[in-house]
């Protein structure tokens, strides 16, 4: 099963947790200045719900004022005045608190939705090696959780920077000009304060660590669950898993325990600290006040003030450390949506490109990269690949295809058969070596030229949820039902197709839930068929279905692949006997060459395999029960 905390993508949590990294959060910062309108609004009402809560205390003061000097003597309190002004301020603070909640929620949800969106769009343009040392349920936390958690911080935490600064300075500038020497007093208590704050934030940082890793985890062990069900099932490890599962959500229940029992602990100190300052500023201020140095409406506004200090100092506190606990989080996720493909067009395609659009535009007549013109030659010059450059798994490869031949290609298991098309493909690149294209390197094409003009049909097809006239379609979007119908017919699909209740419009379920084996081989054949590529792969693309549907696929293979560029991976060696010619890849090198008939008489490694294939076949044809005479 997938192990997040063991799977090292290069991030260490410790150290990223350690400052704030404002360069980091700049960068996801530019996402909420895309709505430049909204964060206006937003800062503005915080601004304005600050504002009324620092003049609360100053009304209160002046009515306790204005009524202690109309007791001694004085004038009319003006009581309607300042009732006005309360109902002024009320008015105003819930204008502004519903203004924020609303521009708050939608800069939160565009910023989700933006970065959403370039994650998923820069997925789809990296390359396959980028996938081989992610697990999917890494991807899913980032895209999903992480997302989520980011975009709560950069709005909620915007709003309340622009809130909690406007509060404290608002605050002690009020209390410096009513009596300096109060505001003294309640600032004294800062020091120890923030020493308390720094001790308690690193513990909260340390559960907190531990439960986004462990809800990581968590993530994954979902998904290798769902996907892995059926072999769960065969093998009877349902306890197992649960088991496994239970381990994972005791310590997350564990690690949140203790999170919030930090938590819990803190806040409390922070309002013991926060009363303190206050009976300080009540005793110095009590004994002013008998002594006649200041009014009794100074003292209740200090009261107030001081009490609603601590309420941003809290607030940021708790912001700052949701920033640092989310940087390896937000770290991983601008690293999915910078990170650059390892295979990519060059500067010069692209500005061949770019001027064949502009042309283009221009005439008002669109066409594919290059133009339609025909593939006539697809030749590979010592060509060499390695994941890992001490163990390469392509050797000096060199042969060369034409159009309208079939090349079928076998040999043993990891022998390097898959790799030889998937650098054909383009999907990597050769590691030394060459891969023409009628005579033209094809690192000087552009990808989408290369791969909209190659058709795949894999071992293990995937059938996307929807229609089956959708996964089909899937091989040419603008396609009419009429052509999806007939590349179903080409490929022997249309007989099964038909026997749904709703035929074409059937419903394939979940990653293909509802069709066989056989059945979703057969859509994924309809698919590259209808794709019309000028260059076929087929890799195993009969090994999991049976004979009768075999037979279809072969019936539509004469059809299709005439007049291409044919390449078959095989492992059913009776399924390729009519292919123009055969290679054998040992060892991630051409051993053999040439047709069923040569290769035979050659008596070497293909003759071999073919002879124990054989033998394996009758030997299972013998076994099967023969029907009554």
């Amino acid at each position: 099963m997938y192990d997040d905390e063991n799977y090292d993508d290069g991030f260490d949590e410790e150290a990223l947790a350690a400052h704030i990294n404002v360069s980091l959060w700049r960068k996801l910062f530019d996402y909420a200045k895309r709505y430049p309108r909204e964060l206006k609004w937003l800062a503005f009402f915080a601004f304005m719900t600050a504002l009324m809560e620092v003049a609360y205390p100053l009304l209160t003061k002046g009515v306790i004022d204005s009524v202690d000097a109309y007791l001694k003597g004085g004038t009319d309190p003006q009581l309607w005045f300042w009732g006005l002004m309360y109902l002024l301020c009320t008015v105003t603070i819930c204008i502004a608190i519903g203004g924020f909640i609303w521009m708050a929620g939608k800069i939160r949800t565009h910023i989700s939705h933006d970065i959403r969106e370039d994650g998923f769009a820069n997925l789809q343009r990296l390359s396959f090696s980028f996938y081989d040392y992610r697990p999917v349920g890494w991807l899913m936390a980032r895209m999903t959780s992480d997302v989520e958690r980011l975009s709560n911080i950069l709005a909620w935490g915007f709003l309340d920077l622009v809130w909690g600064f406007t509060m404290m300075i608002g605050i002690a500038f009020a209390m410096f000009v009513m009596n300096w020497k109060l505001a003294l007093v309640v600032f004294s208590i800062l020091p120890f304060l923030a020493w308390i704050s720094a001790r308690f934030q690193r513990r909260i940082l340390k559960s907190a660590r531990l439960v986004r890793s462990t809800n990581s985890r968590i993530t994954g062990n979902f998904n290798e669950a769902i996907m892995g069900v059926l072999t769960s099932k065969s093998f009877v490890r349902e306890d197992a898993n649960q088991q496994d599962f239970t381990s994972l959500t005791n310590r997350m229940h564990d690690a949140s325990v203790t999170n919030l029992t930090h938590a819990a602990v803190y806040l409390p100190i922070v309002i013991t600290m926060a009363s303190l300052a206050t009976g300080l500023a009540l005793a110095v201020g009590g004994m002013d006040m008998i002594a006649g140095i200041i009014p009794v409406g100074t003292l209740i506004a200090f009261m107030a003030y001081t009490r609603h200090f601590f309420d941003p100092i809290e607030q940021l506190g708790h912001w700052f450390a949701e920033m640092q606990m989310a940087q390896a989080s937000a770290e991983r996720i601008l690293s999915l949506i910078e990170a650059e493909p390892a295979i990519k067009d060059s500067p010069e395609v692209e500005a061949a490109m770019a001027v064949q659009a502009k042309r283009e535009r221009a005439s008002g007549q669109f066409a594919a990269d290059g133009g339609a013109a025909e593939i006539e030659a697809l030749t590979l010059r010592q060509v060499s690949f390695a994941y890992d450059p001490a163990k390469p798994v392509l050797d000096d490869v060199s042969l060369t295809v034409t159009r309208g031949e079939t090349l079928a290609i076998v040999g043993p298991t990891g022998g390097g058969k898959s790799t030889l098309v998937n650098v054909i493909c383009r999907f990597y690149e050769p590691t030394r070596g060459e891969v023409l294209i009628d005579g033209v390197d094809y690192r000087t094409r552009s990808l989408h030229w290369l791969q909209s003009n190659i058709g795949m049909v894999l071992q293990n097809a995937h059938v996307f949820s929807g229609s089956i006239m959708e996964n089909i379609r899937y091989g040419r979007l603008d396609a009419s039902d009429e052509e999806v119908i007939e590349a179903a017919k080409v490929a022997g699909a249309h007989e099964f197709i038909i026997a749904f209740e709703d035929g074409y419009d059937a419903d394939a379920g979940e990653s293909g839930s509802r069709l066989s084996a056989g059945q979703k081989q057969l859509v994924s054949f309809a698919r590259a068929v209808l794709a019309d590529p000028q260059i076929l792969v087929m890799d195993e693309a009969t090994s999991s279905v049976d004979t009768e549907t075999e037979q279809r696929i072969q019936q539509g293979m004469q059809r299709v692949l005439a007049g291409r560029i044919a390449f078959v991976i095989a492992h059913r060696l009776s399924t390729i006997r009519g292919a123009d010619r055969i290679i054998v890849i040992e060892d991630g090198r051409i051993t053999e060459q040439g047709s069923h008939h040569e290769l035979m008489a050659a008596r070497g490694h293909y003759y071999d395999l073919y002879r124990q294939q054989s033998l394996q076949e009758s030997s299972r044809a013998l076994d099967e029960p023969q029907p009554a005479s």
